[in-house]
């Protein structure tokens, strides 16, 4: 069975509001990039088969936007403490116990955790943008992998494609 994984930083998050940083929630800007990423799988036919989620807030709103504009409801979504503030061994332990079943996992977390666990996984050299970031906010990285979960190796993994909400028609959630 072929397998990929979506790996989604959460939405811009809103640093004017004191609050600490697990409960921190998104900007109208991080809630409306996560409608267009999800309106934008939707439309692609790459709706994941389990999604996992960090339980920080400004991350639980960025996968309950995108799961509302896939079709889905927050039901869909698990939380998973272990992605917030993860490792890379961390990360490589989530996705190790995602269903067998899972064909397609979307995984919703943080900066720098889920840049470096895409350095790993690559079989290969990545490319960075103009500004340098490889996964800025609400960006998605969809990477083919390895018949099993729990065998994610280094270099076990190619990135297909990464897409920022910027290059998604600005309308693309009132499509959907």
């Amino acid at each position: 069975m072929s397998r990929q994984l979506l790996v989604l930083r959460h939405g811009k998050s809103d640093w004017n509001i004191e609050t600490s940083d697990l409960s921190r929630p998104l900007k109208n800007r991080g809630k409306r990039d996560a409608q267009r990423m999800g309106a934008w799988l939707q439309q692609q036919a790459l709706i994941p088969d389990f999604i996992i989620s960090s339980p920080a807030e400004r991350a639980k709103n960025t996968a309950e936007k995108l799961a509302k504009a896939m079709g889905l409801t927050a039901k869909h979504v698990h939380y998973d403490a272990r992605l917030y503030a993860a490792g890379l061994t961390d990360l490589k332990s989530v996705l190790g116990d995602c269903p067998e079943s899972a064909a397609r996992v979307l995984l919703i977390g943080h900066n720098p955790s889920l840049e470096n666990l895409i350095k790993n996984l690559h079989n290969g050299v990545l490319q960075k943008s103009a500004d340098g970031k490889l996964l800025p906010t609400a960006t998605l990285a969809i990477l083919s992998m390895p018949d099993q979960w729990s065998l994610l190796n280094q270099g076990c993994a190619t990135v297909e494609s990464i897409t920022r909400p910027a290059t998604l028609p600005k309308n693309l959630f009132l499509m959907a």
